[in-house]
């Protein structure tokens, strides 16, 4: 829905429409959930902590739901990072060079949508880690997305199995949902790239 909201008339898409259908498909989501929640009191609870993200309550049931979705989604985006290097060039560059910028956008988004929107229903939101993982694998391994993205999904993994620890062990009995740790440790992460840009230029 931001994709196609964040067309342009002339059928462009540039990075600021996207982010601002974005805010504002965000908005009408949140204003259905809350609309929901009030005439659904009894489920609060429930909805409240897969808000804040949660792998406790994931079974291997779960896993087994949304694996297809996931490879699909995976094989998909890395058959398309060469692609997305020639993009960074620019629109008019990847054209010339033979690629046709819309199709690879479109299957991207699609995939990456898929892959996300399978996992987020069964673990729940956790944010940040989009931001935190892909910038620091730019800082060791360049900017190419032939390593940025297979590098991403391991250490992606591995970014929410460590992050889960302490959200076991510090409030024992009881469990920090895993989203709050990576807020904690995500917000601090994105203020430093944001001055750290602003500083560049």
């Amino acid at each position: 829905m931001t994709y196609l909201v964040g067309t342009t008339g002339k059928g462009e898409r540039s990075s600021t429409s996207l982010v601002l259908a974005g805010v504002a498909v965000t908005s009408l989501a949140t204003a259905a959930q809350t609309f929901l929640l009030q005439r659904n009191s009894d489920v609060v609870r429930q909805v409240y902590s897969w808000i804040l993200g949660r792998l406790s309550s994931a079974t291997w049931g779960d896993v087994r739901l949304v694996l297809p979705y996931v490879v699909f989604s995976t094989v998909v985006l890395l058959l398309h990072r060469r692609l997305l290097d020639v993009l960074r060039v620019g629109d008019e560059e990847a054209t010339a060079l033979g690629v046709n910028v819309s199709r690879v956008r479109l299957v991207v988004v699609i995939a990456a949508t898929l892959g996300t929107a399978s996992v987020v229903a069964v673990s729940g939101l956790i944010g940040f880690v989009g931001i935190i993982v892909p910038h620091a694998v730019r800082l060791v391994v360049g900017t190419s997305y032939r390593l940025v993205l297979p590098i991403s999904l391991l250490f992606g993994a591995a970014f929410l199995i460590l992050a889960d620890i302490p959200g076991r062990v510090l409030d024992n009995p009881a469990e920090t949902p895993i989203g709050v740790v990576t807020a904690f440790l995500g917000a601090p992460f994105f203020l430093l790239i944001l001055r750290t840009r602003k500083n560049e230029r």
